[in-house]
C-alpha cells in the first residue's frame, strides 16, 4: 500500500458537524495529491463509518485510522468492516491500532497488558473469515517492545508526539522495510508566542496522559518540560510552527531520519475544518 511521503491528520474529518463539508474537503485534499488522510480514534464511535465517508469522497488517497483503540473496537467487527470497505473501495484503508491506556482497558473489562493484548488482537484479525492483511494494518507504537511487535506483525508504526531523533531510533529498531509514519503537529504561524499558544491548547491534555508523558520522558524531556501544558522546548521539539519553509524543514528532518511518511496535523486557532491551513500546506505534498 503506497501512502506517499506526506499526509493530512485531522480530528475535524471526524468531528465536523457537516458531513457534506467533510466530503468536499476530503475531495479537495485528494485532488492536491496527499498520500493519506488520517483520522484519530477519539475514544470510539463509528470510526469505520467515518472512514467510509472519506473513501467515498476520494479516488486515490489512502484513509488511515491513527489510531483506533483495541479496547473499544472488537477485532472481529474491524475485520468484517475492513473487508467490506476493501471490496467497495479497493486497498485504500490502513487500519491503525493502539493500546491506549489502563483506564480504557479497565472500562472494557480487561487487564492492561499492552503487548499481550495487542498480540491477541492481531491473532483475531488473522483468524477472521476475512483476515486483515498485515500490510493493511499498523501500530501506534512508541515503546520498544511494541515497536518490535509492529515490525513483525504489521505494516509498521504510527508514533504520536515524537521528534526526528525518535524517528531515527524507531527506524533502527524496525529495520529497513516497515512503514514508519510519525504524527507531526504543525501551526502555520511565524509569531512564536501565538504559535506556541495555539499548539498548547490542543496538546496540553495529551502531554498530561501517563503513556504519552512516559514516551516524552524516554525521548529526553524532563518533568518540568511536561508541566503546565509543555515547556517552550518541548512544544518547539514536537510541533513544527512558522513558515511553510520551516515546517518543510521538520518534514525533511523526519524523512532524513528514516520516516517513510509524515502525517501533518494542522492545528488552527479557529474552530471547524482548517481548510485555509491545508491549502497553505499543499506545497508539502510529496
Amino acid at each position: 500500500m503506497n501512502i506517499g511521503k506526506t499526509g493530512v491528520w485531522s480530528p475535524e474529518l471526524r468531528l465536523h458537524r457537516d458531513p457534506a463539508e467533510i466530503a468536499d474537503a476530503a475531495a479537495e485534499l485528494d485532488s492536491q495529491g496527499w498520500g493519506a488522510l488520517w483520522i484519530p480514534g477519539l475514544g470510539g464511535g463509528d470510526i469505520l463509518g467515518d472512514a467510509e465517508r472519506l473513501l467515498s469522497a476520494t479516488g486515490h488517497t489512502v484513509v488511515a485510522t491513527g489510531v483506533l483503540s483495541i479496547w473499544r473496537h472488537p477485532a472481529e467487527e474491524m475485520a468484517v468492516g475492513h473487508a467490506r470497505l476493501r471490496k467497495d473501495h479497493g486497498h485504500r484503508l490502513l487500519l491503525g491500532l493502539g493500546v491506549s491506556d489502563a483506564t480504557a482497558a479497565q472500562r472494557a473489562g480487561g487487564t492492561y497488558r499492552p503487548l499481550a493484548a495487542l498480540d491477541g488482537y492481531l491473532d483475531r484479525l488473522d483468524s477472521a473469515p476475512d483476515p486483515v492483511p498485515a500490510d493493511e494494518r499498523l501500530v501506534g507504537a512508541m515503546a520498544p517492545k511494541l515497536t518490535e511487535l509492529a515490525a513483525r506483525r504489521s505494516a509498521g508504526t504510527h508514533p504520536f508526539l515524537v521528534t526526528p531523533d525518535f524517528t531515527a531510533t524507531a527506524r533502527a529498531a524496525l529495520g529497513d522495510a516497515p512503514l514508519l509514519a510519525p504524527y507531526q503537529a504543525v501551526v502555520v504561524d511565524d509569531d512564536p508566542r501565538r504559535a506556541r499558544a495555539t499548539a498548547r491548547r490542543f496538546l496540553a491534555p495529551f502531554i498530561e496522559m501517563r503513556h504519552y508523558a512516559k514516551s516524552l520522558l524516554r525521548q529526553g524531556f524532563s518533568q518540568d518540560d511536561i508541566a503546565d501544558g509543555g515547556s517552550d522546548r518541548l512544544i518547539d521539539s514536537v510541533v513544527a510552527w512558522g513558515t511553510i519553509e520551516a515546517i518543510d524543514a521538520r518534514v525533511r528532518a523526519h524523512l532524513d531520519a528514516g520516516a517513510t511518511h509524515v502525517a501533518l496535523h494542522a492545528i488552527s486557532p479557529r474552530d471547524g475544518l482548517p481548510r485555509t491551513e491545508w491549502r497553505e500546506l499543499a506545497p508539502l505534498v510529496r
